[in-house]
Parts: structure tokens; sequence; C-alpha cells
């Protein structure tokens, strides 16, 4: 059996937000079925935390001093929309209550509690690395 392989990689910095009250913060970009953490694509000569911090001002309206941001580690999987990809991630953890105003290509934004966002449709990212991590912390 041919199983297909990932040809390229993607760089993306992205967040785990949760609001400390077990809930955490997912997004879905228009057109897309999968859920998953607010971030994005790490451009050429930026810091993945610089690309943090502009991909959810862009993303979900949420304003950040870097110092409220904490690395959680380097993660990869397959990636969602991007057939033959896989995502390299830099993951950083983020405690915030905060009303996301959808923006740019999110079509939509939810805050869910660990049991809801395990029996939504995920990216593999999201579902195999962070919800195991979020539970922890």
């Amino acid at each position: 059996m041919n199983e297909a392989r990932p040809t390229a990689t993607i760089r993306i910095a992205a967040a785990l937000i949760d609001d400390g009250a077990g809930r955490l913060l997912l997004v879905r970009k228009a057109g897309a079925r999968c859920f998953m953490l607010a971030g994005g694509k790490i451009e050429d000569g930026e810091t993945p935390l610089r690309a943090l911090l502009r991909e959810l001002e862009e993303e979900i309206g949420l304003s950040l001093p870097g110092e409220e941001v904490r690395h959680l580690g380097r993660f990869s999987a397959p990636a969602a929309n991007e057939p033959d990809h896989i995502v390299e991630a830099e993951i950083f953890h983020v405690r915030v209550r905060h009303a996301p105003q959808t923006r740019a290509e999110i079509e939509e934004a939810v805050w869910v509690d660990h049991l809801e966002a395990a029996a939504m449709p995920l990216a593999p990212l999201a579902r195999d690395h962070i919800l195991p991590l979020a539970r922890t912390l």
C-alpha cells in the first residue's frame, strides 16, 4: 500500500489560549472543516513570538505584550488544509479572557471545554498534541 508522504513543511506559530476556567479558544478558517489554534505562518526573518503576536492581532483582534506569552515547545503534525504538507509549530500558551473578533481568514472562533473540543473536527496538531497538553496546564 502506497501512503502519501509529506513533501513540504510549513513553519507556524500558534497559541494554546485558555481562559483559566477550563476552556480553550479554537478557530476555523473560512472554507475549512477543522478547528485549530489561532496563529499562522512565520514569515522570513520573523521570530516565532513576533509571528504569533502579529497573527493573533490579525485573526482574532487580540493584542498582547510578549511577556504574557509562554513558549511550550515545537510540535509537528500533518497539515489540516494543505495536502502532503506537515506543520512544524512553535506553540505558545496564553491565559486570557478575550471576546474574539473574527478577522482575516477566520470564519469562526469558539470557546470550548476539553470534552466539547474532543468531539469537534480538529486539525491533527490540535487533536494529537494540543488537547493532551492543555489538560496539563
